[in-house]
């Protein structure tokens, strides 16, 4: 498995413009069928410059799938953000790849 992480540095004065547009986006990025889901966070750091952090974390079952969404669909997707927001916002994308995964198991004692 693998997390396509972008995180986006967002000017405030266009944030709330932003968080509509990118909550219509991330069902396009999903509708390409290269990824099983998607979370959108916010990033809790104290920002100096009057901008606002995202992060979302995109989780692809392949290394195929990431290969084809960048061959076949990652440019198109982005220039609609590009055009609406280009100076106003700021993304790097990051791969991780997933080596393991824990969960807490929760037991009652009944």
């Amino acid at each position: 498995m693998y997390i396509y992480n972008v995180t986006i540095n967002v000017e405030n004065s266009i944030k709330k413009h932003w968080l509509q547009w990118i909550k219509n986006h991330i069902p396009q990025v999903l509708a390409t069928g290269k990824f099983s889901d998607a979370k959108l966070t916010k990033v809790l750091v104290d920002e100096e410059n009057n901008t606002t952090t995202y992060s979302i974390q995109y989780r692809a079952k392949s290394r195929k799938d990431l290969d084809d969404y960048y061959t076949h669909h990652a440019d198109k997707l982005r220039q609609e953000g590009q055009k609406l927001f280009a100076d106003k916002m700021l993304a790097f994308r990051t791969e991780l790849e997933i080596i393991d995964e824990y969960k807490v198991n929760f037991h009652t004692n009944e």
